[in-house]
């Protein structure tokens, strides 16, 4: 199972999410999501576990916990086309720009 772990703290590392995990079960990977710019974390991650009953029990123990002060949240990951959509485009119902080309 993949696990999406948010409001992590900035000081959070790999090892440290893993670590998290591990006492519930088998952690195949833990992945803090760095920022490819400035390479500081994002303050989100990724962990899969391959039993996914010690996933979900991980998921409702940890959820809500306080790690480095912060308050995590702790979910099942969803695929990207499972998330819905915000933004982006034009804005949403903002008319696009018209361009009076009469004078020409």
């Amino acid at each position: 199972m993949n696990i999406y772990v948010s409001n992590l703290s900035y000081a959070v590392q790999d090892e440290d999410l893993r670590g998290f995990f591990a006492e519930y079960g088998e952690v195949s990977s833990a992945k803090v999501i760095m920022d490819k710019f400035t390479n500081r974390s994002r303050g989100f991650g990724f962990v899969e576990m391959s039993d996914d009953e010690a996933a979900k029990k991980a998921i409702a123990e940890l959820n809500g916990a306080t790690v480095d002060g912060r308050s995590i949240s702790v979910n099942e990951a969803r695929p990207k086309e499972d998330r819905p959509r915000t933004g982006g485009g034009n804005g949403g119902n903002r008319p696009r720009p018209s361009y009076n080309n009469s004078r020409w």
